[in-house]
């Protein structure tokens, strides 16, 4: 561990750094509830990146984790939000 840094941000700095690395020559555009859009806005301003970051980072975090636990992982995900009245 470089002196003085914690795992956390090591861990975002090279997050940071993949993805400021990465081609990025697919557009994506889709429509999303406003009250989601507003909790990205507003993700995204509490952790000083552009909204398109935060999507992006929320998008490979959730194929990432589709990727380890396969349809299961969508079946918790949407039975989570039928129980909270959002599905």
């Amino acid at each position: 561990m470089i002196e003085g840094m914690s795992i956390e941000l090591l861990a975002e700095r090279s997050l940071s750094h993949t993805i400021a690395l990465m081609k990025k020559d697919a557009p994506l555009a889709f429509r999303i509830p406003a009250d989601l859009k507003w909790k990205l806005q507003r993700l995204s301003k509490q952790e000083a990146r552009s909204l398109s970051q935060v999507c992006e980072l929320l998008l490979r975090i959730g194929v990432e984790e589709y990727d380890r636990e396969g349809h299961r992982y969508l079946q918790k995900v949407l039975s989570h939000a039928r129980a909270d009245g959002e599905g």
